[in-house]
């Protein structure tokens, strides 16, 4: 067992598919940003998946809204390796 404090674990990771979903949809990230209303640096962001912080809500809702698609559309979790 470790006793360290600062202690790392492999918990899987969360991955964005904005990029997969625009082009089964057929949008560009011009287009995307001017249905959504959002700057297109922000949905490049998105579509590049370099959202390395936080993940805004509210973005991700106004793209499904506009894409018509569902959460699990626009992210994966991804498992460890191992499990």
């Amino acid at each position: 067992m470790d006793y360290s404090v600062f202690y790392l674990k492999n918990y899987g990771r969360v991955v964005l598919t904005v990029r997969a979903m625009m082009e089964k949809k057929g949008f560009t990230r011009n287009k995307l940003a001017k249905a959504t209303g959002l700057a297109y640096n922000s949905i490049n962001r998105y579509f590049q998946g370099d959202v390395l912080s936080s993940i805004d809500l509210d973005i991700l809702a106004k793209i499904c809204f506009v894409l018509d698609c569902d959460i699990t559309d626009v992210l994966r979790y991804e498992k460890p390796d191992g499990r």
